[in-house]
């Protein structure tokens, strides 16, 4: 049986499942789609894309966060669920059994481009420069101070090193249920604690508690789902930081500018080829399921990976995508036309 074959039984148990539970497919007549706030920008592209073109309805975007899209992603199969969901991390293990336990039993996974994520400030304020471990002692719960693990004492940046700005540490950021805070306490904060020895000699659960719990005393700010909230905080405090997607850095050059960290500079460049240190693929995963009975979203979901999108002159591109290698986005096209089922843990 070809991978066509088997989506098209799949659309057709879809179908069945809808009519079964009394609602027929065609009692919504707009795709659905949740998830990151990183993804969301480019999705929304693609939307008002696929409507001009079309002439069908434009799908209904939502920024949820990546981890509230994946709750609402995995829900279950049917019109009263989202069809696909936008991620600035892989799904993971627990997200993929959510799925298959409330029978979302197909899913394609689609790597779409890299994205780094920015920390940025406003033009008007000094250029910055930050090493990983500067970032982690200046953003997590606990740090080390004179080889012992004690509560964040550092209010000011010039209190953890005499070169950084004499300022209050003020930074916003994600809360906990974004991929974007995700990626950053991986690439930053594990990074960053490494360069500590009382910490690295902690036993593994301690040792990922200092690692990942950010602190909850004042100068980091969760700032909520929506990105362009924290650029605009920014564009008000030049002493403020913000944690967000370098898309939005890219869509906001006039009014902010990225710090550097460990000495590299964000830019499609060092996020194409992985030398700036906060750098991270992203995805959007689609509900088999749903295809071939929520009408249009075959359509969308060829137009979202289709070259004249991201491609390296498409149209997120000039977004702040950051493109996938020629080989790596023919996969991913190969695999979104045939809805070739995700099995990395399928066991």
């Amino acid at each position: 049986m070809t991978f066509k074959t088997i989506a098209s039984v799949a659309a057709l148990a879809a179908a069945g499942a809808l009519i079964a539970t009394g609602a027929d497919a065609q009692t919504r007549d707009q795709i659905r789609i949740v998830g990151s706030s990183t993804v969301f920008p480019f999705t929304q592209a693609v939307a008002e894309e696929y409507a001009g073109a079309t002439g069908n309805p434009a799908p209904v975007v939502e920024s949820t966060g990546t981890g509230g899209g994946m709750q609402i992603f995995c829900g279950g199969v049917g019109v009263d669920h989202a069809d696909i969901t936008g991620a600035s991390r892989a799904m993971t293990q627990s997200e993929y059994e959510l799925c298959q336990a409330n029978g979302v039993e197909s899913i394609t996974e689609a790597n779409i481009g890299f994205d780094g994520i920015a920390f940025a400030s406003s033009v008007d304020a000094p250029e910055a420069s930050f090493t990983l471990a500067q970032l982690f002692q200046a953003l997590a719960a606990e740090v080390e101070v004179d080889g012992e693990i004690v509560e964040n004492p550092y209010t000011n940046w010039s209190e953890i090193d005499e070169s950084l700005p004499d300022q209050p540490i003020t930074v916003f950021g994600p809360p906990p249920t974004s991929g974007t805070r995700d990626a950053w306490v991986e690439l930053v904060m594990e990074e960053g604690c490494e360069e500590f020895e009382a910490i690295a000699a902690l036993d593994d659960d301690r040792k990922d508690e200092v690692c990942q719990r950010m602190r909850t005393d004042g100068p980091f700010i969760e700032a909520g789902e929506n990105d362009n909230l924290i650029v605009q905080r920014l564009q008000q405090d030049e002493n403020a930081f913000g944690i967000f997607g370098y898309s939005f850095l890219f869509e906001n050059q006039d009014t902010l500018q990225g710090a550097s960290v460990d000495g590299v500079q964000p830019s499609p460049e060092t996020i194409g080829d992985g030398s700036y240190p906060v750098s991270r693929p992203i995805f959007f995963y689609i509900k088999n399921a749903h295809r071939g009975v929520i009408p249009g979203l075959e359509e969308f979901v060829t137009m979202y990976v289709d070259d004249g999108s991201i491609g390296p002159d498409g149209f997120l591109i000039e977004r702040g995508l950051i493109p996938l290698s020629d080989e790596r986005r023919k996969e991913i096209q190969d695999r979104v036309e045939q809805g070739i089922h995700m099995d990395r843990y399928a066991g």
